[in-house]
């Protein structure tokens, strides 16, 4: 999938985690991958990305799931290739595809804890954006 050849772009990063974060319980629902799929088509950061990586996004990202390491694995991916100043933005991107659904399962409830962790996210600014992803999923 990738190697020192070919590092994971930011937008890699970004798009991996969504897929993670959808992956997390096992269960892609369809409201989560079109969340992934609009925020890939609309978002600026996104102007020059191939779509067409996706798959190969989530080839990696089911792939590294079925390791025993596979998540300290990602984190590692997403740590070497996302510049810091998008650390928030990943973690805002995480935070939509969780509520995209409507629900928050408790794994994906623990990524996201381990998201904020991993990528340091002051718990202020990570309650801002949390409140921030269920405003803009409340259903009508």
């Amino acid at each position: 999938m990738t190697d020192t050849a070919h590092p994971l772009s930011p937008q890699d990063c970004l798009v991996a985690l969504m897929i993670a974060v959808s992956a997390s319980d096992e269960n892609l629902r369809t409201a989560e991958l079109v969340k992934i799929d609009s925020t890939v088509n609309l978002l600026p950061i996104f102007a020059e990305y191939d779509a067409d990586r996706v798959k190969s996004m989530a080839s990696l990202v089911f792939d590294l799931f079925e390791q025993e390491d596979g998540l300290d694995t990602l984190f590692g991916l997403i740590r070497d290739n996302l510049p810091t100043r998008l650390f928030e933005t990943a973690y805002a991107m995480a935070c939509d595809v969780a509520a995209a659904d409507g629900t928050l399962n408790e794994s994906e409830l623990r990524l996201l804890e381990e998201i904020r962790y991993e990528l340091d996210i002051d718990r202020l600014h990570a309650a801002a954006i949390e409140r921030g992803a269920r405003a803009r999923h409340l259903p009508a």
